[in-house]
């Protein structure tokens, strides 16, 4: 149990007195003040989402940049010299439909609005506005002057509170948080999908070309056709690695409703505890369908739902 000092911190204590006109002070962690989802949103759906961070789009640019090349490679040097249309067809189908879901799972995770609080909300007439009891407390982010909800945390480089932020990732250039946790997942597995399916051909395409003439292989030389299969796969290793971790990382962080950064700090358990077949469903939407693995559908999260400030 934590002490009424500790779960007073980022409380601004002098503004929204109401009723009787008594200061603001601590309940028991287990008290809270239903508020609706709206209140709490800062852009609406249509609006766009974007993180003016340096680092941010020039590892964005490299993330697609580097699909790009393994496209090329794939069309040039494996697909097109092969001598079985069927063949061409059949993976050229598979890892471009694969390659187009991850990038527009990754432009769906960037552009979009993780969850990010008001800014600057935390003002005497808004917190009248919410009709506090008297002896009741808001939290208030020190950094952003915003109203922080459980469960959320201020993100340095998107300068916001974020609503079940789960991590900052610079290679979708945002947070991962409430809203686009979905796309993110879906881009570390289709990542994975089509950095699996590059290595497997290129696997094929070595053996096919030790039994016959490399000239033959490819429409570039030899040497060159040698360097350009090495250097995918060495991206396509280094990517099934990377994302098959953070996938497996993130389907865990869901199944257990905690995200990366409650983890790394252990923070409490103040929320309800619901089986993994929920947490699931509250991330990619309800019920299940083919659309949980669509970058283009957006999940419902429970619009009627009413989110709740600790207090």
């Amino acid at each position: 149990m934590k002490s009424p000092v500790h779960r007073c911190r980022d409380v601004e204590h002098g503004r929204g007195q109401v009723g009787n006109g008594a200061g603001l002070s601590c309940l028991q962690s287990e008290q809270h003040i239903p508020i609706p989802k709206d209140v709490i949103t800062s852009y609406s759906a249509s609006a766009m989402w974007f993180i003016r961070d340096a680092c941010g789009i020039v590892c964005a640019i490299i993330t697609w940049l580097l699909v790009f090349y393994a496209e090329f490679v794939v069309l040039f040097v494996l697909l097109v010299p092969s001598k079985s249309l069927t063949y061409s067809i059949v993976n050229g189908t598979l890892f471009n439909s694969l390659a187009f879901l991850a990038l527009a799972s990754h432009l769906r995770a960037m552009c979009t609005d993780p969850g990010a609080v008001p800014k600057g909300n935390a003002t005497k007439e808004y917190i009248e506005s919410l009709q506090l009891k008297p002896g009741q407390v808001v939290y208030k982010c020190p950094k952003c002057s915003s109203i922080k909800p459980d469960r959320a945390h201020h993100c340095s480089v998107c300068k916001r509170c974020i609503r079940k932020m789960d991590h900052h990732c610079p290679w979708v250039n945002n947070c991962v948080g409430e809203n686009n946790q979905k796309y993110f997942v879906l881009f570390t597995m289709y990542i994975a999908l089509v950095s699996l399916h590059a290595l497997v051909m290129v696997v094929f395409h070595f053996l096919n070309c030790f039994e016959e003439d490399w000239t033959l292989c490819s429409s570039f030389s030899p040497p060159v056709t040698v360097i350009l299969l090495i250097l995918l796969c060495f991206e396509g290793l280094l990517f099934l690695i990377f994302t098959s971790v953070m996938f497996g990382t993130q389907v865990h962080s869901i199944c257990t409703d905690e995200t990366g950064i409650e983890q790394l700090k252990k923070e409490e358990r103040r929320w309800a505890k619901k089986t993994k077949w929920m947490n699931m469903r509250a991330v990619f939407g309800h019920p299940f369908s083919l659309l949980w693995f669509s970058p283009f559908s957006t999940p419902d999260h429970g619009k009627a739902e009413t989110y709740q400030y600790v207090v």
